[in-house]
């Protein structure tokens, strides 16, 4: 049997960013697995899209994951984070949530593999695993799981998370089923990227608002200019160890002006 070639494929480009996303193709493939694979594509993104924010679209992802791959019994998303954190906020299952985390725990495992080291993993049989020697054993034993599927999560950009299929059943997953939830990932990624974006946007704009109208409050209650006030916030939020944006939120909410305001604002009289 001919081995599973890896190909390029251009993605949708939103807000102006190109994103690449790559896709297994089998030399065996059928047309009817090709035609379910562009249908699934074109599901995938509409459902995905029309998700109102991340969480919404990340539990889309794994629902999405559960329904197409008749071998897949449990699913999660896992998202990196800065300083190559990672956690799991959508799964279909505890057992995945417990999987994932024995990995963070012991630096190993399938899902960090896919994330960081190669983009897609496969695992038949854990019992008889020799990758992850400390993970693998406990996965079997402890939570009756035999077979995994890891795809990495990424964009042109950004590597953004990876998409976990758990399976009770050894050999779970097969040829086809990598090709399927290729053009699945694929899909995620993008809908996630753009959800992403859409949310930082949102709080970007939020926090300039928030942080606006605390400069207005203080330059009511003081009589100082815009500048003197954003200076007096950002100080307080130096000297207190807190975001600026949190500060402002709170000056906003209470309208009462915290001890370290007062004692910012005589400091800059």
């Amino acid at each position: 049997m001919d081995h599973p070639r890896l190909i390029g494929v251009e993605g949708k480009s939103f807000n102006g960013a190109a994103f690449c996303v790559q896709a297994r193709h089998a030399s065996s493939r059928t047309s009817d697995q090709a035609h379910f694979d562009g249908r699934l594509a074109r599901d995938a993104a509409r459902r995905l899209q029309a998700e109102p924010d991340t969480q919404h679209t990340l539990e889309s992802a794994v629902a999405l994951a559960t329904e197409t791959i008749d071998g897949c019994d449990f699913a999660g998303v896992s998202i990196a984070h800065r300083k190559r954190e990672i956690d799991t906020p959508a799964l279909t299952d505890e057992i995945v949530r417990r999987g994932d985390e024995l990995q963070y725990e012991l630096q190993q495992g399938p899902c960090l593999d896919a994330i960081w080291e190669q983009d897609t993993i496969c695992s038949s049989n854990w019992a008889e695993e020799k990758r992850w020697p400390e993970w693998a054993p406990r996965m079997a034993s402890e939570l009756g799981v035999s077979s995994m599927l890891c795809l990495r999560l990424y964009t042109s950009a950004d590597t953004l998370g990876g998409l976990n299929l758990y399976s009770h059943r050894v050999a779970a997953f097969d040829d086809d089923d990598v090709n399927t939830v290729t053009f699945l990932a694929a899909n995620i990624a993008v809908a996630l990227a753009e959800s992403q974006q859409a949310e930082q946007m949102h709080n970007a704009i939020w926090n300039r608002t928030v942080i606006g109208q605390a400069q207005g409050i203080l330059m009511e209650r003081f009589g100082m200019d815009p500048d003197r006030a954003f200076g007096v916030l950002r100080r307080v939020s130096q000297v207190s160890n807190v975001k600026l944006n949190q500060v402002a939120a709170e000056l906003v909410r209470t309208r009462r002006t915290p001890g370290g305001v007062t004692a910012q604002v005589a400091s800059h009289n």
